[in-house]
């Protein structure tokens, strides 16, 4: 089996590549990622020398068409699972175009590419399947009370979230219209090792090791449910390995937490572990909140637990602490990725 796997050079992308690797030693992946702002190969050096024989990576853009083509043709492409995607709301609401460009045509590209390969005289090809990661933002926001769930109708609120409901509802046109073999899956905010930090936990893990204010939308009480990204990964490959095409699956990690309390418990944890007393609650300044932002994020996970035995492994606590520890022991990868010229330029526009 042929992978193409894209956006591996990111966060949730390279965890996925370590993950499925570790577990599927004899399956190959083919990786694809444009290597912009957010792709990092240095994401992806810990990988062994026997998965290393089952990793190609190819840098390519999944809007251009004949990189694409090409790539499938040479490496007769079985599935793709594309987690390649623009993610960050507040560089969306200022320049929504990559967004547009990347999120939808991209997956376009992908879906064309894929049904041209894969099916012919009315069959697809055995065994083929295009798996579309999502979020949870496409459903817009909640109230107090209520969850998402997979029949919650789309309503996104930033030209992000947009972009994504619109690339999954292009994926669910290709099965309604042609029967491809997709499906889509919507997670919760991930957090974990690798993740570029204009992100919440990463951004504000660098802010506060270098005694810098962490801005703080508005009153920080906007609600999020938290997700180990290790637990999306095996998500993920639990809805891959299914065979029921066309589902939805909503991921999330009933780990309902206001933002500002994330940031407290980050605080905590840091300067407990670095003994530095100028690691406090004193960094935190608030200021003018976002543009349309969403307060609450919650996902009803029941469809994927019922249906496939998934549920989350990672205690919410644990994981954040492992996530601190990883950016403790890998500051110089925090270092090179804060000092990078896209960081360097957009610094000050960067809020939690």
């Amino acid at each position: 089996m042929n992978i193409l796997v894209t956006g591996v050079a990111g966060f949730i992308g390279s965890n996925f590549v370590y993950y499925y690797l570790s577990k599927y030693p004899d399956r190959t992946i083919i990786g694809v990622d444009n290597l912009a702002y957010a792709g990092n190969l240095n994401n992806l050096s810990n990988l062994s020398n026997e998965q290393k024989k089952h990793f190609l990576f190819i840098k390519a853009d999944i809007t251009k068409k004949e990189q694409i083509r090409t790539i499938f043709k040479k490496h007769e492409i079985d599935c793709v699972i594309n987690i390649a995607a623009e993610t960050h709301v507040d560089r969306s609401i200022r320049d929504p175009q990559v967004f547009l460009k990347t999120n939808i045509l991209g997956t376009h590209v992908l879906l064309e590419t894929a049904k041209k390969s894969w099916y012919s005289s009315g069959i697809w090809q055995n065994g083929s399947k295009f798996l579309q990661i999502s979020t949870d933002e496409v459903y817009g926001s909640l109230g107090m009370t209520g969850l998402f769930s997979e029949t919650t109708a789309l309503d996104p609120h930033s030209p992000y979230s947009a972009s994504k409901a619109s690339a999954d509802l292009i994926v669910k046109a290709y099965h309604d219209t042609y029967g491809m073999p997709i499906n889509i899956t919507r997670c919760s905010n991930n957090f974990g090792p690798y993740q570029f930090p204009e992100k919440l936990i990463p951004l504000l893990i660098n802010n506060a090791l270098n005694h810098k204010k962490i801005p703080v939308y508005g009153d920080g009480r906007q609600i999020r449910d938290w997700l180990y990204v290790e637990d999306h990964c095996r998500a993920i490959d639990l809805v891959f390995e299914m065979v029921f095409s066309g589902e939805i699956f909503n991921i999330g990690g009933n780990n309902e937490i206001e933002n500002i309390e994330i940031i407290k418990k980050v605080l905590k944890l840091l300067n407990y572990a670095t003994h530095d007393s100028k690691i406090n609650e004193n960094l935190i300044a608030h200021v003018k909140d976002r543009p349309g932002h969403d307060h609450r994020y919650a996902i009803d996970a029941t469809k994927i637990t019922s249906t496939l035995g998934w549920k989350h492994q990672v205690p919410f606590e644990k994981g954040l602490e492992k996530t601190v520890i990883w950016y403790l022991e890998n500051r110089s990868w925090l270092e090179s990725v804060i000092s990078s010229e896209y960081m360097h330029f957009n610094e000050c526009n960067y809020k939690i």
